[in-house]
């Protein structure tokens, strides 16, 4: 059921808008003035306003504007008996959804209520969408380590000093990368992600710069590289400890020299992009082992950011919790479980071989497998090994 605040200071129009509207099956409110209008606006969401425009205290363009800076998504449809077009001009470029003079007719105020909650449904479901597909999560966390990785993030993000993060598979190497990128200059440009684990040794080359039609016996068509996919912007090479030595001679030339030729070219193309870079293995060794480039390693580890693994930080898991319960209660539309304190306390003790990545799946466990409030019972059920 709707909900529906009518701020009229007329007795009459609101207990006539009340009675239909209620007939409709809406939920109704009723405020006498702007003042009380905002203070029940403050309070609580509403899915649509009815506001009157002349009113004593705070007229209807008053709240609007008030309004606006409480929540801008609600849809405001302002009514009055005084209406010509440039009050309804004026309400309108103050954020109004519509507007509608007294008294109003009531197919049209049906219609446009109707509009409005679909408008408003159509910008809660476009802000999930967003926050699921672009969103860039918090780095949950006050131990020493994670303060020391924010504090870093903070000095080199505004520079374009290559960077090496380095780590345990799930200790959040790629969220690291985003926040680099998210405080750099580089902010508007594209952010491309290649994952050199999970791309064939026989393919990374085409994958990172590119390869012209009729190259090679599946080349098609001509295909655009990552390098150039992300130039104005960073490149986020992560597992490159896995990536061929003939790619590494390609990528430590873009580094030097700013240029890449794609696969079955011969015409050099110039790039700007910074290249931040992750492992979850000792390059060092890899360099000992002849299986990575010293002087691609040294090119890459401008900067270096090591980041720890959960079992070392797990005075954060209070707070990782408590955010992964958020998002996840939030992604299922339910409200957000308590988490009771011995919980935790056996959540510490857990050993994460997975990291801050298996705490996650686990979180999302318990909230699937308990109750309104996460205990230790549920842990032991669900997240101890029997």
């Amino acid at each position: 059921m709707a909900d529906i605040l009518i701020i009229d200071d007329e007795k009459a129009i609101r207990k006539t808008l009340t009675e239909i509207l209620s007939f409709e099956g809406y939920k109704i409110e009723e405020a006498s003035d702007g003042e009380e209008g905002l203070r029940k606006f403050r309070d609580k969401t509403y899915d649509v306003v009815l506001c009157d425009i002349k009113m004593p205290k705070l007229d209807g363009i008053e709240f609007l504007q008030k309004a606006g800076e409480v929540n801008g998504d609600t849809p405001i449809i302002m009514i009055s008996g005084h209406g010509n077009i440039e009050t309804a001009v004026e309400a309108v470029k103050k954020g109004a959804y519509d507007f509608i003079s007294k008294p109003p007719d009531l197919n049209r105020l049906l219609i446009t209520i109707r509009n409005a909650m679909e408008k408003t449904n159509l910008v809660a479901e476009a802000k999930v969408l967003k926050r699921k597909v672009s969103r860039v999560q918090e780095m949950v966390g006050e131990s020493t380590p994670i303060k020391k990785i924010k504090d870093t993030i903070d000095k080199v993000a505004g520079t374009d000093a290559r960077i090496l993060i380095t780590g345990e598979n799930g200790v959040g190497k790629e969220l690291v990368a985003r926040w680099i990128h998210e405080k750099s200059n580089r902010a508007t440009g594209p952010l491309v992600e290649v994952n050199c684990a999970a791309i064939p040794t026989e393919l990374i080359e085409s994958e990172l710069f590119g390869h012209e039609k009729g190259s090679f016996t599946s080349a098609i068509k001509q295909r655009i590289g990552k390098f150039e996919q992300a130039n104005g912007g960073t490149l986020f090479l992560d597992e490159i400890g896995d990536m061929s030595l003939s790619a590494q001679a390609k990528v430590l030339r873009a580094l030097q020299e700013g240029k890449i030729t794609r696969v079955g070219a011969d015409k050099d193309i110039n790039v700007d992009v910074r290249v931040i870079a992750a492992t979850n293995k000792d390059l060092l060794k890899e360099v000992d082992a002849k299986t990575f480039r010293l002087d691609l390693y040294h090119r890459l580890s401008v900067i270096l950011i090591h980041v720890p693994s959960l079992n070392d930080r797990k005075d954060d898991i209070p707070l990782l919790v408590d955010q992964f319960l958020g998002d996840i209660c939030n992604d299922y539309g339910i409200a957000k479980k308590s988490t009771h304190d011995d919980a935790i306390t056996l959540l510490k003790e857990y050993n994460w071989t997975g990291n801050i990545r298996e705490l996650r799946n686990v979180v999302e466990r318990l909230v699937i497998l308990s109750g309104k409030e996460i205990t230790a019972e549920d842990v032991k059920s669900y997240v101890m090994p029997r």
